[in-house]
């Protein structure tokens, strides 16, 4: 992968819309995941786990892989998620048939490639390209697969849950990681530099196309004016164009389609909201499917009802007092992916973490960009099953436990203690 940096780059900038630094930091990804893999693999699938238990018995606790996993990655991060599902189901012991998302199969191919090449026999790791309502349709029914590993949208996730409990023979595995409705809150003892740089990555690196992209931030209304007057005026400064140009901070959107989705959304927040900001787009970027980004004011996080998977921000004041009121209205989104918390005071963030119910609660910096092995990627309820990707549990969700129970009275008793008695004598 290293090696083919260039390469695999380029291909990403092109099918995906990456700028440069984003593609660079999905290579990078990419490699962490491989070598995680690897590692975790050497730990807990090597040997046994010897459970204590009774004197005169043995119990050993071991890991198997669990057959065939079909792998159903997405095109926001075609080679880093491709490339952990794929490393996680191998280096647990399985076979893999992987369908990567049909916007971006030249970076699964190519990925593929390089893991043959690094010894993966080709009848262990099949690409499947194709569409998600075919071929992914085709995979979820197939009761010869015996696991699914998915990231992507909710509306997905919860069809292909559907799909594998209707199928007839042994209960199948899924691990999913779908959309979040990510939320960070601001209050008033917060660092005002520190929250703008902070909310303009979350929302707007990679077009705001990311699971763990800021959605909604909430201003605690003492500091309302003065963040926003900041945020505007920084994002007034963002520039859209060219992926492949080193000073692009916004490319485009995957698609035609997510564009007239998220120019619909703009619409609605037009009349449902207040527009802060829409940015004009250059007149280089006229054609293809770029998006300006956005920032609406809106009166409560009810107004959204789901994902908004673009450079779309929105806005919601809120009273000093009813923070619990903020925690209760995140939980109620029924998401629980991603939540940002700018604050100097511990207590707040303990009285946070202890009311809303997300997977990954991040304080006083901004909420993307999870590192493989150092802060396991994962959410609950409408944002996933677990394990977390890039957790010590990651690699045993594609794998089957067995336990093995001795009885060594019968073959005269526990050598090692038998020894132990002897050395001491």
């Amino acid at each position: 992968f290293e090696a083919d940096r260039a390469a695999l780059m380029g291909l990403m900038v092109r099918e995906a819309g990456k700028t440069l630094a984003n593609a660079q930091g999905d290579l990078r990804e990419a490699v962490d995941h491989l070598r995680f893999a690897a590692a975790e693999a050497r730990r807990s699938f090597a040997a046994p786990l010897e459970l204590k238990g009774a004197a005169g018995e043995r119990n050993e606790l071991s890991l198997h892989g669990r057959g065939v996993f079909a792998c159903i990655s997405p095109w926001n991060f075609p080679l880093a998620i491709f490339t952990g599902q794929v490393a996680a189901a191998l280096a647990a012991g399985n076979a893999v048939v992987a369908k990567p998302a049909e916007q971006t199969p030249l970076t699964a191919a190519r990925a593929t490639r390089h893991l043959h090449a690094a010894g993966v026999p080709g009848e262990v790791l099949h690409l499947l390209p194709g569409r998600g309502e075919t071929v992914g349709a085709a995979l979820t029914s197939d009761s010869r697969v015996d696991g699914v590993a998915f990231t992507g949208g909710t509306d997905t996730g919860l069809a292909i849950n559907r799909a594998l409990a209707a199928r007839d023979g042994p209960i199948p595995r899924l691990i999913a990681e779908t959309g979040g409705l990510n939320c960070m809150i601001v209050d008033s003892s917060a660092l005002p530099e520190q929250v703008v740089d902070d909310a303009l990555l979350s929302a707007f690196d990679s077009a705001g196309q990311r699971c763990s992209a800021l959605r909604v931030l909430f201003l605690q209304e003492d500091v309302a004016d003065g963040m926003l007057d900041m945020l505007l005026g920084a994002a007034r400064e963002l520039r859209i164009g060219d992926p492949l140009d080193y000073a692009t901070d916004i490319g485009p959107v995957i698609d035609s389609e997510s564009k007239s989705l998220l120019e619909a959304h703009k619409a609605r927040m037009r009349q449902e909201g207040r527009e802060l900001l829409d940015l004009k787009l250059p007149e280089a970027c006229a054609a293809g499917t770029f998006v300006s980004p956005a920032i609406y004011a809106i009166p409560s996080l009810k107004l959204l009802e789901r994902e908004v998977f673009g450079p779309i921000l929105h806005v919601v004041r809120y009273r000093g007092d009813r923070l619990a009121e903020v925690c209760a209205a995140i939980n109620a989104s029924g998401y629980g992916l991603t939540l940002g918390l700018h604050s100097r005071v511990p207590a707040t963030a303990d009285f946070v973490a202890a009311r809303v119910k997300v997977g990954n609660f991040y304080v006083n910096r901004n909420q993307i960009g999870a590192v493989v092995g150092v802060q396991p990627f994962g959410g609950e309820s409408f944002s996933g099953t677990g394990p977390k990707t890039g957790g010590p549990q990651y690699l045993q969700g594609f794998a089957l436990e067995r336990v093995r129970t001795t009885d060594l009275t019968a073959s005269g008793g526990n050598a090692a203690l038998l020894a132990a008695a002897s050395d001491e004598e």
